[in-house]
């Protein structure tokens, strides 16, 4: 009997979500922005590719003057300068509009800059001067060297190949970083497309004055945790949907959209660290769950439950305030403070098994910390939902949910206000 009513619990509080208008209107609404966000991309980088293009090929006349000595006159001519032999006179035709640009070469270009001067022709065609004049002096100093091996070695363009190892195995880098971190993501998703509702599950029964007439066919155990894997099919819905024009991006548009090309195939998924960030998910999932359920078995109205709902939602971006601590440093006191503390625990615990500095023992606490929180708040959000479902007018006082009645008498129901 009570599988069959947690089944009716799950199916009616998914059917009931799915059916509203204003369900869809939110779920959709982001995917067709996203979908006109793509096609501006699209068009925006459709006409900068054209523009790039054109501008390879643009030509435009330039003076210069030289004390370093570094630049042939044949190669600037090759890209349209030539010297100038009065630099006030060639700043003077650049303001004019007679002279497209005129470079001043100091004598030492590694401690003084290069003096670019040229007529304003937008942001994106004033980029072209300092350009040019850059690739001038790189060709020239080339030309000196007469070596590309040295030419490489002195500017820094030389590729390196390198390779860690943890444990006496290589590590993974990046590509072992990237999956454990996908469950950090899909913590911050879940929660934020499914903590509104699943405060207001519970709230929207004692809003419209139906609990006590559905706790008397239904156990408060079961009605809740209906409500929980109802709320999680949604979810799965919202996801869904939400990822679908990004996926629909990515597959047939990625060039257009210059959106990055990942080699899936790169990636490490490695067992330990994949279970540990699933476990962690799944506990801090339970953790927000019970205490939303919770709050929202205190409150009397969604509008009151609003003043505590933001405060916690604001706790799950805190950690990020110290990042760089977390994966520089994760042994320093706040670091671990954030670790233990169950409302931070998911973000910092799941930050720290992508960059691989949870320990094995860490990982196991964490996860048993997060599971018997998440069932005592789960157990502690039945037993307000029990007393508080017919409080309508007031927040449920903790004290009258706790005082233990005398022996056969009833438990006391303070009047309504």
């Amino acid at each position: 009997m009570a599988r069959h009513n947690l089944g009716t619990v799950v199916g009616f509080e998914f059917t009931r979500t799915a059916k509203k208008r204003r369900f869809w209107i939110a779920t959709l609404a982001i995917p067709m922005v996203l979908a006109v966000v793509f096609l501006l991309v699209y068009t925006s980088n459709t006409s900068t590719h054209s523009t790039s293009d054109a501008q390879k090929n643009a030509r435009f006349t330039f003076s210069y003057t030289d004390a370093s000595g570094l630049i042939p006159p044949g190669l600037a001519a090759r890209l349209g300068g030539q010297v100038a032999h009065d630099p006030a006179a060639a700043v003077a035709d650049v303001k004019a509009g007679r002279a497209d640009a005129y470079f001043s070469y100091p004598a030492d270009p590694s401690t003084a800059p290069v003096e670019v001067f040229g007529v304003d022709k937008g942001i994106f065609e004033n980029g072209k001067y300092d350009a040019v004049a850059k690739q001038l002096l790189i060709l020239a100093a080339q030309q000196k060297i007469g070596s590309p091996v040295l030419t490489a070695a002195a500017g820094g363009d030389v590729q390196v190949h390198a390779e860690t190892f943890k444990n006496g195995q290589l590590s993974g880098g990046i590509n072992a970083v990237v999956p454990p971190l996908i469950f950090l993501v899909i913590f911050y998703v879940s929660l934020i497309l499914l903590s509104n509702q699943m405060l207001n599950s519970t709230l929207e029964e004692k809003e419209n004055r139906v609990t006590e007439m559905i706790l008397t066919t239904l156990n408060p155990t079961t009605l809740i945790i209906g409500k929980v894997i109802a709320l999680f099919l949604v979810g799965i819905v919202q996801m869904a949907v939400f990822l679908s024009p990004v996926a629909a991006g990515y597959l047939f548009f990625r060039d257009k959209l210059s959106l990055p090309d990942l080699d899936l195939a790169q990636l490490e998924f490695q067992p330990f660290p994949m279970l540990t960030g699933a476990l962690l998910l799944l506990g801090g999932f339970t953790v927000f769950t019970g205490t939303l359920v919770a709050i929202g078995a205190v409150m009397p109205t969604a509008k009151e439950a609003g003043t505590v709902f933001g405060p916690l939602m604001a706790l799950i971006f805190v950690p990020f305030y110290t990042v760089s601590l977390i994966v520089s440093d994760p042994h320093a006191p706040i670091v671990q403070i954030f670790t233990y503390f169950p409302l931070s625990a998911p973000v910092t615990a799941l930050l720290r098994n992508g960059f691989g500095t949870l320990s094995p023992a860490e990982s196991i606490a964490v996860i048993v910390e997060l599971y018997l929180v998440g069932f005592l708040l789960l157990r502690l959000a039945v037993h307000l939902f029990r007393y508080g479902s017919i409080e309508y007018s007031r927040k449920l006082s903790l004290r009258d949910a706790f005082r233990r009645p005398a022996p056969g008498q009833p438990r006391p129901v303070r009047p309504q206000e």
